[in-house]
Protein backbone atom coordinates (compact mmCIF):
# COMPACT_ATOMS: atom_id res chain seq x y z
CA UNK A 1 0.00 0.00 0.00
CA UNK A 2 1.22 3.48 -0.88
CA UNK A 3 -0.07 6.91 0.04
CA UNK A 4 0.47 10.41 -1.23
CA UNK A 5 3.00 12.67 0.45
CA UNK A 6 1.79 16.20 -0.20
CA UNK A 7 4.84 18.11 1.01
CA UNK A 8 8.44 17.57 1.98
CA UNK A 9 8.69 17.73 5.77
CA UNK A 10 10.98 20.40 7.16
CA UNK A 11 11.23 18.93 10.66
CA UNK A 12 13.95 16.30 11.28
CA UNK A 13 11.77 13.60 12.88
CA UNK A 14 9.06 13.94 10.22
CA UNK A 15 11.51 13.85 7.31
CA UNK A 16 13.22 10.82 8.83
CA UNK A 17 9.90 9.01 9.27
CA UNK A 18 8.77 9.96 5.76
CA UNK A 19 11.94 8.61 4.14
CA UNK A 20 11.60 5.35 6.07
CA UNK A 21 7.94 5.06 5.03
CA UNK A 22 8.83 5.61 1.37
CA UNK A 23 11.49 2.93 1.64
CA UNK A 24 8.89 0.46 2.92
CA UNK A 25 6.24 1.49 0.36
CA UNK A 26 8.67 0.97 -2.53
CA UNK A 27 9.94 -2.33 -1.11
CA UNK A 28 13.49 -1.08 -0.75
CA UNK A 29 15.96 -2.46 1.76
CA UNK A 30 17.31 -0.24 4.50
CA UNK A 31 20.81 -0.85 3.10
CA UNK A 32 19.60 0.60 -0.20
CA UNK A 33 18.27 3.65 1.62
CA UNK A 34 21.69 4.06 3.25
CA UNK A 35 23.25 4.21 -0.21
CA UNK A 36 20.64 6.71 -1.42
CA UNK A 37 21.28 8.96 1.58
CA UNK A 38 25.04 8.46 1.51
CA UNK A 39 25.22 7.17 5.08
CA UNK A 40 26.28 3.95 6.80
CA UNK A 41 23.87 1.02 7.17
CA UNK A 42 24.19 1.28 10.95
CA UNK A 43 22.94 4.84 10.78
CA UNK A 44 19.71 3.60 9.17
CA UNK A 45 19.17 1.37 12.20
CA UNK A 46 19.52 4.42 14.43
CA UNK A 47 17.02 6.32 12.27
CA UNK A 48 14.57 3.42 12.17
CA UNK A 49 14.68 2.99 15.94
CA UNK A 50 14.06 6.70 16.51
CA UNK A 51 17.36 7.19 18.33
CA UNK A 52 18.58 9.60 15.64
CA UNK A 53 17.03 11.84 12.99
CA UNK A 54 18.30 13.29 9.78
CA UNK A 55 19.93 16.64 10.42
CA UNK A 56 19.24 19.81 8.43
CA UNK A 57 22.14 21.25 6.44
CA UNK A 58 23.67 17.80 5.92
CA UNK A 59 24.26 15.87 2.73
CA UNK A 60 21.89 13.14 3.97
CA UNK A 61 19.17 15.76 4.56
CA UNK A 62 19.52 17.11 1.02
CA UNK A 63 19.41 13.60 -0.42
CA UNK A 64 16.38 12.74 1.72
CA UNK A 65 14.42 15.75 0.47
CA UNK A 66 15.29 14.80 -3.10
CA UNK A 67 14.18 11.22 -2.38
CA UNK A 68 10.80 12.48 -1.12
CA UNK A 69 10.46 14.66 -4.23
CA UNK A 70 11.24 11.60 -6.35
CA UNK A 71 8.48 9.67 -4.58
CA UNK A 72 6.00 12.51 -5.09
CA UNK A 73 6.73 12.59 -8.82
CA UNK A 74 6.50 8.81 -9.15
CA UNK A 75 3.24 8.72 -7.17
CA UNK A 76 1.71 11.30 -9.53
CA UNK A 77 3.02 9.60 -12.66
CA UNK A 78 1.53 6.26 -11.61
CA UNK A 79 -1.68 7.80 -10.22
CA UNK A 80 -0.97 6.29 -6.81
CA UNK A 81 -0.79 2.71 -8.11
CA UNK A 82 1.76 1.10 -5.78
CA UNK A 83 2.25 -1.96 -7.94
CA UNK A 84 2.97 0.20 -10.98
CA UNK A 85 5.34 2.38 -8.94
CA UNK A 86 7.37 -0.60 -7.73
CA UNK A 87 7.33 -2.15 -11.21
CA UNK A 88 8.55 1.04 -12.91
CA UNK A 89 11.38 1.30 -10.44
CA UNK A 90 12.66 -2.16 -11.41
CA UNK A 91 12.34 -2.25 -15.21
CA UNK A 92 14.29 -0.40 -17.85
CA UNK A 93 12.94 3.05 -18.62
CA UNK A 94 13.30 4.19 -22.23
CA UNK A 95 14.07 7.81 -21.41
CA UNK A 96 16.68 6.88 -18.81
CA UNK A 97 17.96 3.94 -20.88
CA UNK A 98 18.45 2.12 -17.59
CA UNK A 99 16.63 0.60 -14.63
CA UNK A 100 15.72 3.46 -12.26
CA UNK A 101 16.38 1.37 -9.14
CA UNK A 102 19.91 0.65 -10.34
CA UNK A 103 20.54 4.31 -11.15
CA UNK A 104 19.30 5.45 -7.76
CA UNK A 105 20.91 2.82 -5.55
CA UNK A 106 24.01 1.66 -7.39
CA UNK A 107 25.03 4.67 -9.46
CA UNK A 108 24.08 7.60 -7.19
CA UNK A 109 21.96 9.15 -9.96
CA UNK A 110 18.78 10.02 -8.11
CA UNK A 111 19.01 13.52 -9.61
CA UNK A 112 18.87 12.10 -13.14
CA UNK A 113 15.81 10.01 -12.29
CA UNK A 114 14.11 13.03 -10.69
CA UNK A 115 14.88 15.17 -13.75
CA UNK A 116 13.40 12.51 -16.04
CA UNK A 117 10.21 12.33 -13.96
CA UNK A 118 9.99 16.12 -13.85
CA UNK A 119 10.25 16.32 -17.64
CA UNK A 120 7.61 13.62 -18.04
CA UNK A 121 5.21 15.38 -15.68
CA UNK A 122 5.87 18.95 -16.80
CA UNK A 123 6.93 19.78 -13.22
CA UNK A 124 8.30 23.26 -12.74
CA UNK A 125 9.87 24.70 -9.62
Amino acid sequence: MVFEIASIPGEPRRLTQTVLQITAMLDLYQAELARVLGIQCGDIGQLASGRQCLQPDSNAWDRATQFVHFYQLLFRRMAGDGVAMRHWLRIEDRQLEAVPHRLIVDEDRLGDVVACLERASGWSN
